[in-house]
């Protein structure tokens, strides 16, 4: 007998759908959590809108041709007592605003404001999940630190006014949260370092958990229901058997790195697959045998790359499937416990950059199509459905593919499995001809009885309708640094969202709106393109563009040796030639570039060897390879960082190095002029202030600096800067009365901070969260229309806001995802 069994999944092929079955025109949400941002039950999809505390719910299967339609629920979207005009207006659940009258000035203070977009952004939607009997129970949670249940209706039906349950406030944002596989009414959340059993029915935790060292980073239920597996930002993988006792029965070391961890059970309690990232942050997963706990059985090391994995696993076919959020590409694999092997079945492309992802229930497969597994996309834009097909001959129902999976009925309730029952649910056969299933409703949150109200058709809502009217287009993820950190228990409840007069006033008191905000970004015609580049070099430094371009031409390093430089002119688009282009021969590795604001022929450009050489292109354009620079500045000790000209002066350059100084060059005479101190880390970026008098800094160590350069080699002030040490940019806004820094939070988050220019020291005016991305955002502002395009290398969407130098602030405008990833 041949010990190597062949895989029945060997053949799998994963099936990326046409462009018109997605499920486009969403808006989705990227927040800063544990969660995967989207889940499916047989009926329902419900993913992270980016508007704050709400949820997309969209059906998962289309009703003949006609559109899937997005709705959106409030769920964690509740709005504090306003104060306007000295009169107490109580908002409630968001439902139709109580105006003052009369109210001749709606004009909020800049406090309020600061405090109100605060409160948003504390009652972000952190993770999500479906009851696994009852496809229309929802359970949410958020750094509102509650976790609430939620009784959906069937598609077409009203939102719900109001949550059915609601556990906690916790005493820090929940960040993940699980429904029990076999019980109804029992959910496991983990927020901080603590990790709960709940009894929803009464709103009390069974148990909770030992404390542990650091973040918990994940929380799953064992497939029969009886284990608890966690990871932890303190590297440790536990397994808790919460009915025997609250501290661990198994730990051990899982991953070397402490970056997000994750962890999935197969179809036993014995065995279990975790994610997470070695020493030299290279992903890896791993395989686990509960039985032997002390090492993994097999390891699996993917890649290099800052992006965490989301790991998802069919219990019955022992598929696993990994996405990175932020990539643009699925690998699936399966899980042999028994050889053990972690043995690859095929890989997928997506489209665009995914965001989010989950499983549909195996029991909403399409089995007469050989249909083993389907995964849901979730990317800015769109929910993309990927179905993986074993190809069979047959169009039948074939036995091995489709093993019974467990029904939608519960085994137990909570009392009966706390009081020790191991019940299994009744496993239910996918033949089509064994259909329906029986259904099952929770008592949990029961549904409402329709209102007469409710009996009546719904208005047919205009299309034409401005989609930046009601909440379609909600402010952004506004804090101000001088607000508290945390929030106490809310005083109103929350609800669903429709579109209303009342609502268009309360945005109203949120603060103005951009003239800009239907900026539309589009790709032009072909014909001004460029093509058929090759040979880029894409390792550049985070410090530098990684190229430059003027009015004439582009200039871009090559990933050749000798630090070549190709310069293509933007008056001769086209494919280029397959035969090597002329460049520019810098003799050391590029590391920024940049042309000359006065003179569209002369190009910087600063190499590993400490040098910035300048060099002239020829008024016609580069038609053979340059050797010889018109000149070479030499000084600084170490690699330089990035160039910037002089803004007003011609013949005049800054740069910043590795030798921690930033030096001002004089072109003409080829020589240093002025030298700058003060920096004790990496200096991530630079920038000139319009008038030219000064120069901002932004560092690793944590500060803002502005320089006079003419009067003293010494910063001129300093303040505190992004948390996260992984880079950032700076540019001068409004005038040059602010200063903007591209950064990322303490979990690396990015973000957005504006100063004023007279007060670094007080800290940030306004700080803006956007999205988890391993990228610095890089800012290009446009000083007459006040408007900054943020994007990152690596990224394909480009977000727009309007700056100004009072609240709110950032206004924002219409996000642009391009195709293909920004180089």
């Amino acid at each position: 007998m041949n010990r190597f069994k062949v895989s029945k999944f060997r053949h799998t092929e994963a099936r990326p759908p046409r462009r018109e079955t997605w499920i486009s025109d969403i808006r989705a949400g990227t927040v800063p959590s544990c969660g995967n941002h989207i889940k499916a039950s047989c009926s329902l999809i419900a993913f992270n809108s980016d508007r704050p505390g709400m949820v997309g719910i969209v059906p998962l299967e289309g009703q003949g041709e006609d559109k899937r339609h997005v709705t959106h629920l409030g769920c964690h979207s509740d709005w504090p007592f306003l104060d306007v005009s000295h009169k107490w207006i109580h908002t409630g659940p968001l439902c139709p605003l109580q105006e003052a009258s009369p109210t001749p000035d709606l004009g909020v203070p800049t406090e309020f404001t600061a405090r109100l977009l605060l409160h948003l952004q504390r009652n972000l939607v952190t993770d999500l999940d479906f009851s696994p009997f009852d496809d229309f129970l929802l359970a949410t949670a958020s750094a509102d630190r509650t976790v609430k249940l939620w009784r959906l209706p069937a598609p077409g039906g009203a939102l719900p006014s109001g949550p059915g349950l609601v556990l906690g406030p916790e005493d820090v944002q929940v960040e993940v949260l699980q429904f029990h596989p076999t019980a109804d009414g029992i959910l496991v959340s983990a927020a901080g370092r603590t990790v709960k059993v709940w009894d929803a029915a009464k709103q009390q935790p069974l148990t909770e958990l030992a404390s542990h060292g650091d973040l918990v980073q994940g929380a799953t239920w064992s497939r029969d229901g009886a284990l608890v597996g966690t990871t932890c930002k303190d590297k440790q993988l536990r397994i808790f058997d919460p009915r025997a006792k609250p501290e661990a029965s198994q730990s051990t070391w899982a991953h070397e790195n402490s970056r997000d961890g994750r962890l999935v059970w197969t179809g036993t309690q014995e065995h279990l697959v975790s994610t997470g990232f070695n020493k030299m942050c290279e992903r890896e997963v791993k395989l686990w045998d509960a039985r032997l706990f002390s090492s993994a059985r097999t390891s699996l090391t993917l890649d290099t790359s800052p992006r965490s994995l989301m790991p998802l696993l069919d219990p019955d076919s022992r598929l696993l499937v990994l996405a990175g959020k932020g990539e643009s590409q699925l690998y699936c694999y399966e899980v042999a416990p028994q050889q053990p092997a972690l043995s690859p079945v095929t890989q997928c492309l997506l489209e665009s950059v995914l965001q989010g992802v989950a499983l549909v229930p195996r029991r909403a497969l399409a089995v007469m199509g050989c249909e083993v597994l389907r995964v849901l996309q979730l990317s800015d834009t769109a929910i993309v459905p990927i179905s993986y097909h074993v190809p069979r001959k047959a169009v039948e129902f074939h036995e091995d593919l489709f093993p019974d999976t467990a029904g939608c009925v519960p085994a137990s309730n909570p009392h009966a499995w706390w009081a020790g029952s191991n019940q299994q649910v009744q496993r239910v056969s996918l033949h089509p001809a064994c259909r329906p299933h029986p259904s099952f409703t929770s008592h949990l949150v029961p549904p409402a009885e329709p209102t007469s109200e409710e009996a009546q058709p719904a208005e047919t809502p205009v299309g034409d309708a401005d989609p930046s009217e009601g909440f379609s287009s909600p402010p952004s993820l506004l804090t101000s640094p001088s607000t508290p950190s945390s929030l106490g228990p809310s005083l109103s409840s929350t609800s669903g969202i429709s579109t209303s007069t009342s609502q268009r006033s309360l945005q109203s008191l949120l603060g103005p709106s951009s003239k800009f905000r239907h900026a539309q970004g589009t790709v032009l015609h072909r014909d001004s393109h460029i093509t058929n580049l090759k040979g880029l070099n894409l390792t550049t430094p985070g410090e530098s563009d990684g190229f430059c371009a003027n009015q004439q031409r582009v200039a871009m390093p090559l990933l050749s040796s000798g630090g070549q430089v190709a310069v293509l002119e933007l008056r001769k688009p086209g494919r280029l030639p397959d035969t090597a282009l002329p460049t520019l021969q810098n003799g050391a590795a590029v590391t920024d570039l940049a042309w000359d604001p006065f003179d569209p022929h002369h190009l910087a450009v600063a190499g590993e060897d400490a040098r910035i050489r300048l060099w002239r292109v020829p008024p016609e354009g580069l038609e053979e390879v340059l050797t010889m620079p018109e000149a070479v500045l030499t000084g600084h000790t170490e690699k330089i960082y990035s160039l910037r000209f002089h803004p007003l002066a011609a013949d005049m350059l800054a740069s910043s190095s590795y030798d921690l100084t930033i030096r001002i060059w004089d072109l003409k005479a080829g020589a240093e002029r002025l030298r700058l101190q003060g920096h004790r880390g990496q200096i991530f970026g630079l920038a000139w202030s319009p008038d030219g008098r000064q120069l901002a800094t932004v560092c690793k160590d944590g500060h803002l600096r502005i320089y006079e350069p003419r009067d003293s080699p010494e910063p001129l002030q300093e303040g505190p800067g992004p948390e996260g040490a992984r880079g950032a940019r700076i540019v001068w806004v409004c005038d040059g009365h602010c200063l903007l820094v591209s950064g990322f939070d303490s979990r690396s988050e990015r973000q957005l901070l504006l100063y004023s220019a007279e007060a670094l020291a007080s800290g940030p005016l306004a700080v803006l969260g956007l999205d988890v991305a391993p990228s610095t955002l890089l800012p290009s502002y446009d000083p007459d229309t006040r408007l900054v395009l943020l994007t990152g290398k690596g990224d394909t969407r480009v977000f727009l806001y309007e700056l100004l130098p009072e609240a709110p602030f950032f206004l924002e405008c219409n996000s642009f995802t391009s195709p293909d990833p920004h180089k």
